[in-house]
């Protein structure tokens, strides 16, 4: 494990104690996210909140390592089972995308880590930040509870170039057992 993620997660638990094995797997992992909850929640869905096309603006554009203006597909989702499980945004340039890979992703309810297996695109996942945050009122909307936030961020890698730029976020007090 990156050793940046790595002091991420002990800030964290100085600051909460110890996170549940299941916590630091999804915190930490650099493979898919779907099917470690497939495993821990039985098998998930997507629930779309967002899918639209935007232009990249300064920020999206350094994330991603595009030109401003580029268009990206800008996707908010639950993770969910029985019960909501990870709230994610995705930001995803067009232009690397191929016509199969676009037309699941507009389909909006297919997860990322499927589309990519579905279309066998060897990528590799780089995470970038690990945190906590304040739950939000759009948090607390989804999640039913005020607990904090455990957020990673990452990118998914494919020909040596950002795919997919991701935040996931769940609350701290999931995936305790």
């Amino acid at each position: 494990m990156d050793q940046k993620i790595f002091e991420g997660i002990q800030d964290i638990e100085q600051e909460l104690g110890n996170l549940s094995s299941a916590q630091k797997i999804l915190l930490a992992t650099d493979g898919s996210v779907t099917t470690i909850l497939d495993v821990l929640k039985g098998h998930v869905n997507i629930r779309t909140l967002v899918q639209e096309f935007r232009k990249a603006d300064a920020e999206t554009a350094f994330l991603l390592d595009v030109d401003e203006g580029a268009t990206i597909n800008y996707r908010v989702v639950v993770i969910e089972g029985k019960e909501p499980l990870i709230y994610a945004i995705s930001l995803i340039p067009v232009e690397r995308l191929d016509d199969d890979f676009r037309e699941d992703l507009i389909r909006a309810d297919i997860p990322i880590g499927r589309i990519l297996r579905k279309h066998n695109i060897e990528s590799r996942r780089e995470i970038k930040t690990v945190s906590l945050e304040e739950s939000d009122p759009e948090m607390v909307d989804i999640f039913k509870t005020n607990s904090p936030m455990l957020t990673r961020t990452y990118n998914i890698i494919h020909k040596d170039q950002v795919l997919v730029w991701l935040m996931e976020t769940f609350p701290c007090d999931l995936f305790t057992d």
